[in-house]
């Protein structure tokens, strides 16, 4: 899912740049505000666990790549504004020092797999377990559907950013994209359950509700 330099637009690039760099500079306000020091430990192994997950890759149409996200997981344990703040980081040091992601398309990586990861994995997930009242089998279908929902909404927007560049057509772009992650998203979706499995079971202090 990271696109590389030379695949965007500038109009694309220079809009997601924009949105992204606003969402993290609103990010780094509400986290210093709000992030307690129990919680800096926390942000630290979820971003060597995501910085790991993504590092297979696996080429996709249009010069992307799919992988694992994470972006559900680090929403749900440290809140959507700290887990883009994660993801952010995550990307940066990718792109600077393993070319995983162009620089000048930081922007759109961000936008896909931070800010619409994110958010889309943590209203998801606050949704689906609302509605089983957050019990334990609700706690783990919610992290399911919201990790595949987020990995599923990011290669969406990934595709399209492709297409109005045109780098490759919505036609081509949209379904390989789709369908590819929508198996990934599948291992994901088991993998963030099975992480907060684990959690419910030694700290589950740390999936309470929280506004960051």
């Amino acid at each position: 899912m990271h696109i590389p330099d030379g695949f965007l637009n500038v109009a694309t690039a220079a809009s997601t740049y924009m949105v992204s760099a606003g969402g993290v500079g609103f990010a780094l306000k509400e986290v210093g505000r709000k992030l307690g020091e129990k919680h800096i430990p926390l942000v630290g192994v979820t971003g060597a666990f995501i910085f790991a997950a993504q590092m297979l890759n696996f080429p996709i149409v249009g010069g992307t790549s799919g992988h694992l996200l994470g972006a559900a997981l680090a929403a749900i344990l440290l809140g959507p504004w700290t887990g883009l703040l994660v993801m952010s980081c995550v990307l940066l040091v990718q792109s600077l020092l393993f070319q995983d992601g162009g620089l000048l398309a930081l922007g759109a990586n961000v936008f896909n797999m931070g800010v619409v990861g994110c958010f889309v994995g943590y209203f998801v997930y606050r949704g689906v377990a609302s509605l089983l009242r957050y019990s334990r089998k609700g706690i783990l279908t919610a992290s399911f559907v919201a990790a595949w929902g987020a990995v599923m909404a990011a290669s969406i927007f990934c595709a399209l950013e492709l297409a109005i560049s045109g780098t490759s057509p919505l036609k081509v772009a949209l379904p390989a994209m789709a369908g590819f992650h929508a198996l990934i998203g599948i291992g994901e979706g088991a993998i963030t359950a099975a992480v907060l499995s684990f959690v419910l079971v030694t700290r589950r202090d740390l999936l309470e509700l929280r506004k960051i």
